[in-house]
Protein backbone atom coordinates (compact mmCIF):
# COMPACT_ATOMS: atom_id res chain seq x y z
CA UNK A 1 0.00 0.00 0.00
CA UNK A 2 0.93 3.28 -0.74
CA UNK A 3 2.55 5.54 1.63
CA UNK A 4 0.56 9.15 2.41
CA UNK A 5 1.96 11.70 0.90
CA UNK A 6 3.00 14.26 3.28
CA UNK A 7 1.58 17.50 2.69
CA UNK A 8 1.41 21.23 4.67
CA UNK A 9 -1.28 23.47 3.69
CA UNK A 10 -0.62 27.19 3.62
CA UNK A 11 -4.14 28.78 3.50
CA UNK A 12 -6.55 31.88 4.17
CA UNK A 13 -9.97 30.37 4.34
CA UNK A 14 -12.07 31.36 2.56
CA UNK A 15 -15.08 29.27 1.70
CA UNK A 16 -12.90 27.59 -1.10
CA UNK A 17 -9.75 27.34 1.25
CA UNK A 18 -12.21 25.49 3.06
CA UNK A 19 -13.51 23.12 0.68
CA UNK A 20 -9.97 22.73 -0.20
CA UNK A 21 -8.77 21.02 3.66
CA UNK A 22 -12.21 19.00 3.87
CA UNK A 23 -10.94 17.44 0.38
CA UNK A 24 -7.52 16.75 2.30
CA UNK A 25 -9.12 15.71 5.62
CA UNK A 26 -11.36 13.16 3.61
CA UNK A 27 -8.31 11.47 1.60
CA UNK A 28 -6.18 10.66 4.94
CA UNK A 29 -4.76 6.88 2.78
CA UNK A 30 -3.03 9.39 0.02
CA UNK A 31 -2.54 12.47 2.06
CA UNK A 32 -1.20 12.75 5.42
CA UNK A 33 -1.36 16.82 6.64
CA UNK A 34 1.48 17.77 8.55
CA UNK A 35 0.19 20.78 9.58
CA UNK A 36 -2.18 23.90 8.67
CA UNK A 37 -0.26 26.85 8.30
CA UNK A 38 -2.89 30.40 8.04
CA UNK A 39 -1.62 33.17 6.46
CA UNK A 40 -3.77 36.69 5.85
CA UNK A 41 -5.45 37.38 2.41
CA UNK A 42 -9.25 36.75 2.12
CA UNK A 43 -9.52 38.14 5.65
CA UNK A 44 -6.73 39.06 8.25
CA UNK A 45 -4.67 36.28 9.90
CA UNK A 46 -6.48 36.28 13.39
CA UNK A 47 -9.65 35.22 11.08
CA UNK A 48 -7.98 32.88 8.76
CA UNK A 49 -6.28 31.16 11.85
CA UNK A 50 -9.87 30.96 13.40
CA UNK A 51 -11.10 29.70 10.25
CA UNK A 52 -8.74 26.74 9.98
CA UNK A 53 -9.67 25.41 13.27
CA UNK A 54 -13.68 25.90 12.63
CA UNK A 55 -12.92 23.67 9.23
CA UNK A 56 -10.97 21.14 11.05
CA UNK A 57 -13.79 20.78 14.02
CA UNK A 58 -16.20 20.09 11.56
CA UNK A 59 -14.61 17.32 9.91
CA UNK A 60 -13.90 16.06 13.38
CA UNK A 61 -10.57 16.43 12.97
CA UNK A 62 -8.79 18.45 16.16
CA UNK A 63 -5.93 16.48 15.73
CA UNK A 64 -4.17 18.35 12.88
CA UNK A 65 -2.12 21.26 14.17
CA UNK A 66 -2.66 24.64 13.13
CA UNK A 67 -0.05 27.91 12.57
CA UNK A 68 -0.88 31.30 12.40
CA UNK A 69 1.68 33.32 9.79
CA UNK A 70 2.44 36.37 8.29
CA UNK A 71 -0.19 39.08 9.36
CA UNK A 72 0.62 41.30 6.11
CA UNK A 73 2.42 41.13 2.72
CA UNK A 74 6.11 41.19 2.46
CA UNK A 75 5.84 45.39 1.49
CA UNK A 76 2.58 45.86 0.84
CA UNK A 77 -0.38 46.91 2.42
CA UNK A 78 -3.09 44.09 2.97
CA UNK A 79 -5.63 43.90 1.02
CA UNK A 80 -8.43 41.43 1.65
CA UNK A 81 -11.82 40.29 0.40
CA UNK A 82 -14.75 40.35 2.93
CA UNK A 83 -16.83 41.69 -0.49
CA UNK A 84 -16.28 38.09 -1.67
CA UNK A 85 -16.34 36.07 1.51
CA UNK A 86 -17.95 38.13 3.95
CA UNK A 87 -16.88 39.30 7.22
CA UNK A 88 -15.81 36.25 9.00
CA UNK A 89 -14.25 34.89 5.78
CA UNK A 90 -16.72 31.87 5.94
CA UNK A 91 -20.04 33.81 6.00
CA UNK A 92 -22.73 31.29 5.11
CA UNK A 93 -23.24 28.66 7.66
CA UNK A 94 -23.73 29.24 11.43
CA UNK A 95 -20.36 27.82 13.02
CA UNK A 96 -19.18 27.22 16.75
CA UNK A 97 -16.06 28.78 17.51
CA UNK A 98 -13.15 26.79 17.68
CA UNK A 99 -12.03 25.31 20.66
CA UNK A 100 -8.90 23.13 19.70
CA UNK A 101 -6.09 25.51 20.72
CA UNK A 102 -3.53 27.50 17.53
CA UNK A 103 -0.09 26.59 17.98
CA UNK A 104 2.16 28.93 19.80
CA UNK A 105 4.91 28.38 17.23
CA UNK A 106 4.76 30.89 14.21
CA UNK A 107 3.82 29.07 10.75
CA UNK A 108 6.99 30.67 9.11
CA UNK A 109 8.78 27.90 11.93
CA UNK A 110 6.85 25.43 11.46
CA UNK A 111 7.42 25.58 7.67
CA UNK A 112 10.86 25.60 7.93
CA UNK A 113 11.88 23.04 10.72
CA UNK A 114 9.48 20.32 9.21
CA UNK A 115 11.23 20.57 5.92
CA UNK A 116 14.44 20.50 7.80
CA UNK A 117 13.41 17.22 9.70
CA UNK A 118 11.36 15.59 6.98
CA UNK A 119 13.18 13.30 4.18
CA UNK A 120 14.14 15.57 1.27
CA UNK A 121 11.99 15.46 -1.10
CA UNK A 122 8.86 13.92 0.28
CA UNK A 123 7.06 17.29 1.92
CA UNK A 124 4.58 19.16 -0.93
CA UNK A 125 3.50 22.92 0.03
CA UNK A 126 -0.18 23.41 -0.78
CA UNK A 127 -0.72 27.23 -0.94
CA UNK A 128 -4.20 28.59 -1.37
CA UNK A 129 -3.61 31.94 -0.40
CA UNK A 130 -1.05 34.86 -0.93
CA UNK A 131 2.94 33.17 -0.67
CA UNK A 132 3.71 35.59 1.98
CA UNK A 133 4.90 32.58 4.45
CA UNK A 134 6.56 30.50 2.09
CA UNK A 135 8.62 33.90 0.89
CA UNK A 136 9.64 34.77 4.60
CA UNK A 137 10.50 30.86 5.25
CA UNK A 138 12.67 31.08 1.64
CA UNK A 139 14.27 33.83 3.04
CA UNK A 140 14.99 33.34 6.63
CA UNK A 141 15.81 29.79 5.54
CA UNK A 142 17.12 29.30 1.85
CA UNK A 143 18.42 25.66 1.85
CA UNK A 144 14.55 24.14 2.71
CA UNK A 145 14.00 25.17 -1.29
CA UNK A 146 15.98 22.31 -2.54
CA UNK A 147 14.18 20.05 0.18
CA UNK A 148 10.68 20.83 -1.04
CA UNK A 149 8.92 17.90 -3.40
CA UNK A 150 6.57 20.52 -5.16
CA UNK A 151 4.78 23.13 -4.43
CA UNK A 152 1.30 22.90 -5.75
CA UNK A 153 -0.58 26.36 -5.57
CA UNK A 154 -3.74 28.20 -6.44
CA UNK A 155 -3.08 31.23 -8.04
CA UNK A 156 -2.70 33.30 -11.37
CA UNK A 157 -4.54 33.75 -14.49
CA UNK A 158 -2.89 34.41 -18.40
CA UNK A 159 -5.57 34.06 -21.19
CA UNK A 160 -8.25 33.84 -18.32
CA UNK A 161 -6.99 37.61 -17.14
CA UNK A 162 -7.29 37.95 -13.32
CA UNK A 163 -10.26 38.91 -10.83
CA UNK A 164 -9.11 41.51 -8.46
CA UNK A 165 -7.99 43.62 -10.97
CA UNK A 166 -8.08 43.03 -15.21
CA UNK A 167 -4.23 42.01 -15.20
CA UNK A 168 -4.19 39.80 -11.72
CA UNK A 169 -5.45 36.79 -9.49
CA UNK A 170 -6.50 38.27 -5.53
CA UNK A 171 -3.80 35.50 -3.97
CA UNK A 172 -0.83 36.80 -6.37
CA UNK A 173 -2.04 40.79 -6.13
CA UNK A 174 -2.21 40.59 -2.75
CA UNK A 175 2.18 40.11 -2.54
CA UNK A 176 3.15 39.59 -5.66
CA UNK A 177 6.71 40.46 -4.30
CA UNK A 178 6.27 37.25 -2.47
CA UNK A 179 5.01 35.42 -5.15
CA UNK A 180 8.56 37.01 -7.67
CA UNK A 181 10.42 35.21 -4.61
CA UNK A 182 8.67 31.49 -4.93
CA UNK A 183 8.65 31.17 -8.86
CA UNK A 184 12.26 32.54 -8.60
CA UNK A 185 13.37 29.72 -6.02
CA UNK A 186 14.17 26.74 -8.24
CA UNK A 187 11.37 24.55 -6.07
CA UNK A 188 9.20 22.49 -8.49
CA UNK A 189 6.12 24.59 -8.88
CA UNK A 190 2.71 23.19 -10.43
CA UNK A 191 0.02 26.45 -10.68
CA UNK A 192 -3.91 26.25 -11.08
CA UNK A 193 -4.58 29.66 -12.48
CA UNK A 194 -8.01 31.09 -13.04
CA UNK A 195 -7.65 29.47 -16.36
CA UNK A 196 -8.36 26.17 -14.67
CA UNK A 197 -11.13 27.05 -11.40
CA UNK A 198 -13.10 29.07 -13.99
CA UNK A 199 -14.07 25.74 -15.29
CA UNK A 200 -15.35 23.99 -11.86
CA UNK A 201 -18.39 25.64 -11.24
CA UNK A 202 -20.50 25.07 -8.35
CA UNK A 203 -24.29 24.35 -10.45
CA UNK A 204 -26.79 24.46 -8.40
CA UNK A 205 -27.21 20.16 -8.79
CA UNK A 206 -23.63 19.89 -7.91
CA UNK A 207 -24.20 21.75 -4.52
CA UNK A 208 -27.47 19.88 -4.09
CA UNK A 209 -25.59 16.62 -3.66
CA UNK A 210 -22.88 18.13 -1.58
CA UNK A 211 -25.78 18.93 1.05
CA UNK A 212 -27.46 16.13 0.62
CA UNK A 213 -24.63 13.93 2.29
CA UNK A 214 -25.63 15.42 5.35
CA UNK A 215 -23.10 15.30 7.67
CA UNK A 216 -22.19 18.36 9.46
CA UNK A 217 -19.22 19.20 7.49
CA UNK A 218 -20.68 18.70 3.97
CA UNK A 219 -24.05 20.73 5.07
CA UNK A 220 -21.55 23.65 6.14
CA UNK A 221 -19.52 23.54 2.93
CA UNK A 222 -23.06 23.58 0.63
CA UNK A 223 -24.27 26.73 2.89
CA UNK A 224 -20.65 28.21 2.34
CA UNK A 225 -21.16 27.47 -1.57
CA UNK A 226 -24.53 28.65 -1.48
CA UNK A 227 -22.81 32.56 -0.03
CA UNK A 228 -19.84 32.35 -2.07
CA UNK A 229 -21.44 31.58 -5.30
CA UNK A 230 -23.15 34.65 -4.96
CA UNK A 231 -20.51 37.05 -5.96
CA UNK A 232 -19.26 35.25 -9.09
CA UNK A 233 -22.35 34.26 -10.29
CA UNK A 234 -23.47 38.20 -10.36
CA UNK A 235 -20.09 38.75 -12.15
CA UNK A 236 -19.74 36.25 -14.66
CA UNK A 237 -23.58 35.76 -15.10
CA UNK A 238 -22.75 31.64 -14.89
CA UNK A 239 -24.85 28.85 -12.71
CA UNK A 240 -22.25 28.77 -9.83
CA UNK A 241 -19.43 30.50 -9.19
CA UNK A 242 -15.76 28.84 -9.72
CA UNK A 243 -14.51 27.03 -6.40
CA UNK A 244 -10.78 27.73 -6.90
CA UNK A 245 -8.80 26.02 -3.90
CA UNK A 246 -9.69 22.72 -3.81
CA UNK A 247 -7.98 22.06 -7.48
CA UNK A 248 -4.75 22.15 -5.46
CA UNK A 249 -5.63 19.22 -3.82
CA UNK A 250 -7.74 17.54 -6.23
CA UNK A 251 -4.10 17.41 -8.77
CA UNK A 252 -2.09 15.57 -5.79
CA UNK A 253 -4.75 12.63 -5.31
CA UNK A 254 -5.95 12.73 -9.33
CA UNK A 255 -3.91 14.54 -11.36
CA UNK A 256 -5.26 13.19 -14.49
CA UNK A 257 -7.99 15.30 -14.21
CA UNK A 258 -5.89 18.25 -15.31
CA UNK A 259 -3.74 18.79 -18.10
CA UNK A 260 -0.88 21.60 -18.63
CA UNK A 261 2.86 22.64 -19.62
CA UNK A 262 5.75 23.74 -18.30
CA UNK A 263 6.35 27.40 -18.59
CA UNK A 264 8.46 30.36 -18.07
CA UNK A 265 6.22 32.51 -15.60
CA UNK A 266 7.06 35.87 -14.32
CA UNK A 267 5.51 37.97 -11.47
CA UNK A 268 5.45 41.79 -12.00
CA UNK A 269 5.74 43.62 -9.16
CA UNK A 270 6.65 47.56 -10.52
CA UNK A 271 4.16 48.32 -12.58
CA UNK A 272 0.89 50.13 -11.47
CA UNK A 273 -1.47 49.17 -14.00
CA UNK A 274 -0.49 45.11 -14.42
CA UNK A 275 1.15 44.39 -10.66
CA UNK A 276 0.35 40.53 -9.73
CA UNK A 277 0.11 39.70 -13.10
CA UNK A 278 1.23 36.34 -13.81
CA UNK A 279 3.41 36.66 -17.30
CA UNK A 280 3.01 33.28 -18.56
CA UNK A 281 4.85 32.03 -21.49
CA UNK A 282 2.51 29.79 -22.92
CA UNK A 283 3.76 29.59 -26.50
CA UNK A 284 7.65 29.64 -25.55
CA UNK A 285 8.26 32.82 -27.13
CA UNK A 286 10.86 34.26 -24.78
CA UNK A 287 13.32 31.21 -24.39
CA UNK A 288 13.27 31.78 -20.68
CA UNK A 289 13.85 28.93 -18.55
CA UNK A 290 11.01 26.43 -17.33
CA UNK A 291 9.80 27.77 -13.45
CA UNK A 292 6.34 25.84 -13.58
CA UNK A 293 3.96 23.39 -14.73
CA UNK A 294 0.79 25.55 -15.64
CA UNK A 295 -2.43 23.86 -15.94
CA UNK A 296 -5.06 25.11 -18.27
CA UNK A 297 -8.01 21.93 -18.49
CA UNK A 298 -9.43 19.91 -16.25
CA UNK A 299 -12.66 17.28 -16.02
CA UNK A 300 -14.73 19.77 -14.41
CA UNK A 301 -17.22 16.93 -13.30
CA UNK A 302 -14.29 14.35 -12.25
CA UNK A 303 -13.42 17.27 -10.20
CA UNK A 304 -16.40 17.55 -8.17
CA UNK A 305 -17.19 13.48 -8.29
CA UNK A 306 -14.22 13.75 -6.43
CA UNK A 307 -15.09 16.16 -3.92
CA UNK A 308 -18.21 14.95 -2.80
CA UNK A 309 -17.24 11.02 -2.85
CA UNK A 310 -14.37 12.88 -0.51
CA UNK A 311 -17.11 15.11 1.76
CA UNK A 312 -19.08 11.85 2.16
CA UNK A 313 -15.61 10.05 3.78
CA UNK A 314 -15.54 12.84 6.75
Amino acid sequence: MAVPRKIIIDTDPGQDDAAAIMLALGSPGELDVLGITAVAGNVPVALTSRNVRVICELCNRRDVKVYAGAERPLVRQLVTAEHVHGKTGLDGPVVEEPTMPLQTEHAVDFIIETLLAEEPGTVTLCTLGALTNIALALNKAPQIAPRVRELVMMGGGFFEGGNITPAAEFNIYVDPDAADIVFKSGIPIVMMPLDVTHRVLTYKTRVEKIKAIGSPAAVAMAEMLEFFERFDIEKYGSDGGPLHDPTVIAYLLRPELFKGRACNVEIETKSELTVGMTVVDWWQVTGRKHNAKVMREVDDQGFFDLLTERLARL
